[in-house]
């Protein structure tokens, strides 16, 4: 009995992101040796989070209330909306403390070999969004990968053909702050000679 219960849990953990199967076993048995102080806890706080945590009809965001506290925070700035992949960038641009606006995940990228069209992502959603907030600029946060362009592109296209004018700007793209031209690829130096300006 004991033996499946380990195998099972080792199976859940291993389908996270990063984890393969001996990494979750190592994991396992650093919570069974901590099982008061760690796992019953961590245990606890998984259950509580799959109880109460929400996507926020608004915007895409999870959070125990719907709308959540972005969408509800009256201070940030109502007319910018950025626009990201995932819930994980939502949070790294919050972190940073970069943008004061409102979000929209879109939950995945355009991508005809995945099967992924706009229905599939948040896009429609995002231009009914779109033409019924009062929005002067939309931010495309998007990977820089194909997909993560193509999807920009439509999305900007779309946004071209509202009844009303809305900017659609994206992110820079070049070297990184603290990068060394040495070290980066070559999709990274081209994106940043074509994104150049003034240096004054």
């Amino acid at each position: 009995m004991a033996e499946s219960a380990l195998d099972r849990a080792t199976q859940l953990l291993a389908r996270l992101p990063g984890l393969g199967p001996r990494s979750a076993k190592r994991a396992i048995l650093q919570l069974l040796k901590r099982r008061d102080s760690l796992m019953l806890p961590l245990a606890e706080a998984l259950a509580a989070a799959a109880r109460e945590i929400r996507t926020c009809e608004t915007c895409g965001n999870l959070d125990v209330r719907n709308p959540c506290a972005i969408c509800l925070d009256r201070a940030r700035n109502s007319s910018a909306l950025c626009v990201v992949t995932e819930v994980a960038d939502l949070w790294a641009l919050e972190r940073a403390a970069a943008f004061r606006g409102r979000y929209h995940v879109l939950g995945g990228t355009l991508s005809a070999l995945d099967g992924r069209g706009p229905e599939e992502i948040g896009l429609t959603a995002l231009i009914a969004r779109a033409e019924r907030e009062p929005l002067s600029e939309v931010i495309l946060a998007l990977p820089g990968t194909l997909d993560g362009q193509i999807t920009g592109h439509y999305i900007a296209e779309r946004l071209a053909s509202l009844s009303k004018e809305v900017d659609v700007t994206r992110l820079a793209q070049g070297i990184p702050l603290g990068g060394e031209i040495t070290y980066l690829d070559d999709g990274t130096l081209t994106a940043a000679f074509r994104a150049r300006r003034p240096a004054l």
